[in-house]
């Protein structure tokens, strides 16, 4: 009978080092969960920023350009884009370019500001990946055509 309370001993202590060495690693585990999230969630804003600030920079080049200047720009869409808009919110003449992201908190919006008039329609671009966009220099606005304005549309 000694013998195998030697044995049960051994095992309960066996068992209370690993008790005691997951209650230690677990919380560690889900801080670096966090993080990462954390992580995700600003590199996406970090690069809709600057597929932002590409698409503004080029929209103000065109714009100074005058109609009938075009470029085709690339840009890089980073994962959580849920929305882009051109202009302003309501999609219609602005002066912005404004990408949309879920973050854990909530909604981000990530703009980027241009001096010219800009319009259009990216909000068909909301998965990840690499995508083509015309930047066009009009006289007159299809959503307004007593605006000349720069229009940004997806190529297909």
């Amino acid at each position: 009978m000694r013998n195998g309370s030697k044995r049960l001993q051994s095992s309960f202590e066996l068992l209370v080092t690993l008790a005691f060495g997951l209650a230690i690693l677990l919380p560690l585990v889900i801080i670096a969960f966090i993080q990462l999230a954390s992580t995700n969630t600003n590199l996406s804003a970090i690069q809709s920023q600057q597929a932002a600030s590409k698409l503004a920079s080029t929209a103000t080049l065109i714009g100074s350009q005058g109609p009938p200047a075009k470029q085709l720009v690339q840009i890089q869409v980073p994962p959580n884009v849920r929305f882009i808009y051109v202009g302003n919110v309501n999609n219609t003449i602005g002066h912005e370019v404004i990408f949309v992201i879920t973050s854990p908190s909530g909604l981000s919006y990530i703009t980027a500001y241009t001096p010219v008039n800009v319009s259009g329609s990216l909000g068909g671009i909301t998965s990840t990946g690499t995508y083509l966009v015309n930047v066009t220099s009009v006289a007159s606005c299809p959503s307004n055509n007593a605006v000349p304005c720069v229009y940004l549309t997806p190529k297909v």
